[in-house]
């Protein structure tokens, strides 16, 4: 084909391929390609429509010298001389357009027109326009030069679409790898699922994004959150499982696009998506192990085929949010059993105390019950100090009475004994308080000694002990530390032993450490909590331990039997 252009055409189209083969960028690249053909053509103006593969419509990409109204121009199919060519899959040339009822005028001017078809496996993808404002301006030569041209142009708009996806994957990786970190690094859930639609949102030309979980009933999906809605779609009732087309979804735990939400028979608010500007959509199923927890959708402004790599990426995106949404809920769950053991660990503690309190009080009023009668108060009738007498000794008979409900109200918290196993038991408070500690930067280590017998206990008030100790260690290390937990097996027994890497203890400290309730002076944590360790564990027939200095953390021994 070149072999019948001069040598100057030859140079010329080697500059004009130079040029337009300078970018990568898709839209500079195309501006490039309309500049150059109408500067080698010598026309007055120029376009490049490209096929939309949507709506099969020809749109202007690029154009050069056409008013802004003409750039904006689609056109069906056979519409025009850009849809005959585009049609046909060949140039034509056109020397007069008045005379050719194909011509659609974008510029009253021109007179007439060349136009080639440009393929892309052997498909007509884009048409290359140039005009004139003189009659018969195009020779046969001419449209060679533009054909050769619209080859060049053809290897250069692949390039820059090879190059825009790769970028585009390379962005979505990115951003798919931030999404991963920022939905895994919170634990509330309504957060998680915050972040999961704003980071969706940002995932290509995306609009809107939006999570619907399922109910209990698992028969609906409601919405728990969204990222660019208004009004009518945040007010949008629970959509059906068994009915709507997102609930196919769930169904079918398969991934399925709609290319136009507002026409389509089988999505449920078409009147919404057209108040709300919603056109295309991508909805992926939020599954974990066997398990649907509900969709995640995403919606364009304009009509839009998601790609492969869009639909992979948006699943990628809807298993992770479907890890975090499990871990979060897991996270509340754990908080809830805390918040229940907190509960238990104060209704002991109140056993307790009741029983410290019976017996601080009981102690002197039978002393003083004693008294009162030795003092044989018989005063004379009329005397009004007789009055008194009896009203005193009614009311330490009432008193009497009441640190009696108290001893019944205390022994509901004697342990009711049974085989405990001590690692198990450890594993569920460790597991229960991960979170605690990994927010102090608390390292937690374990040495359990192997064939660990059975201690005879209670399980609930072991747990509560155990519970205690680990929640001060954590308190004495508020800027992180080490906490080590281990057992061993002793003769007809077994030690667990707390070491933390904390600010230690005094000796006043380590004498008053496991004080009774009513005389720890601390306002807040140990006082109590202490207590309570050691109370069960008397209890249970055993003993506590404590070894610490200041500067040299603290070491409490529990010595249990077997």
């Amino acid at each position: 084909m070149t072999g019948s252009f001069t040598s100057e055409q030859l140079q010329r189209l080697y500059e004009v391929s130079r040029a337009i083969h300078s970018t990568l960028e898709s839209t500079e690249a195309l501006r490039l390609i309309v500049r150059e053909a109408v500067s080698l053509m010598g026309a007055s103006s120029g376009s490049l429509a490209l096929v939309n593969p949507t709506t099969g419509l020809l749109e202007i990409a690029a154009s050069e010298g056409l008013p802004e109204d003409a750039s904006a121009m689609s056109l069906r199919p056979k519409e025009g001389i850009t849809g005959w060519v585009a049609h046909h899959g060949e140039p034509l040339r056109i020397g007069d357009v008045s005379a050719d009822e194909r011509y659609i005028s974008a510029r009253p001017e021109v007179r007439s027109e060349l136009a080639v078809p440009l393929f892309i496996e052997e498909d007509v993808r884009a048409v290359l326009n140039v005009d004139a404002e003189s009659v018969d301006a195009f020779s046969e030569t001419d449209q060679k030069l533009l054909e050769e041209l619209a080859r060049h142009a053809t290897q250069v708009i692949v390039n820059t679409w090879q190059y825009e996806q790769h970028r585009q994957r390379a962005e979505l990786l990115r951003s798919l790898v931030s999404v991963g970190q920022t939905i895994n690094s919170n634990l509330h859930l309504d957060e998680v699922l915050e972040s999961i639609t704003r980071e969706a949102a940002g995932l290509g030309r995306v609009k809107m994004c939006s999570l619907q979980l399922l109910d209990p009933s698992e028969e609906w999906l409601e919405m728990r959150a969204q990222f660019g809605a208004g009004t009518d779609y945040r007010q949008r009732p629970p959509l059906s499982v068994v009915e709507s087309l997102m609930g196919s979804v769930v169904r079918r735990r398969k991934p399925m696009q709609v290319l136009n939400v507002q026409t389509s028979a089988q999505y449920q608010h078409p009147e919404t998506a057209r108040r709300e500007g919603l056109v295309s959509l991508l909805c992926a199923p939020l599954v974990f192990g066997d398990q649907s927890l509900g969709t995640l959708s995403v919606y364009t402004e304009a009509p839009h085929v998601f790609s492969n790599e869009e639909v992979r990426t948006l699943s990628a995106l809807a298993e992770l949010s479907a890890v975090a949404i499990e871990k979060a809920r897991l996270y509340e769950r754990t908080v809830d059993v805390e918040e229940q053991l907190r509960r238990n660990e104060q209704l002991s503690a109140l056993g307790l105390l009741a029983a410290e309190v019976a017996h601080e009080i009981r102690n002197p009023l039978t002393v003083m019950k004693m008294l009162y009668h030795s003092m044989e108060l018989d005063f004379a009738e009329g005397d009004p100090r007789a009055e008194d007498a009896r009203v005193l000794d009614e009311k330490m008979n009432h008193l009497d009475q009441i640190v009696d409900n108290i001893v019944k109200f205390a022994r509901n918290a004697e342990p009711q004994m049974g085989p405990v196993d001590i690692p198990s038991l450890l594993d569920d408070l460790s597991l229960l308080t991960r979170h605690k500690l990994q927010h102090q930067q608390i390292t937690l280590v374990r040495e359990d000694a192997p064939d660990l017998p059975p201690v005879k206990g209670d399980a609930t008030q072991l747990s509560q002990a155990f519970l205690n100790l680990i929640l001060n260690a954590a308190e004495a290390m508020q800027h992180g530390g080490k906490l080590q937990i281990a057992t061993t097996a002793v003769e007809q027994g077994v030690t667990v032993t707390f070491t933390d890497s904390g600010p230690g203890m005094t000796e006043e400290q380590r004498e008053y450490a496991f004080t009774g309730m009513l005389s720890s002076t601390k306002d807040k944590g140990g006082g109590l909590g202490l207590a309570i360790v050691a109370k069960v564990v008397e209890a249970h027939g055993g003993r506590v331990e404590v070894e610490s200095a200041p500067d040299e953390g603290t070491r409490i021994i529990l010595r249990l039997h077997a």
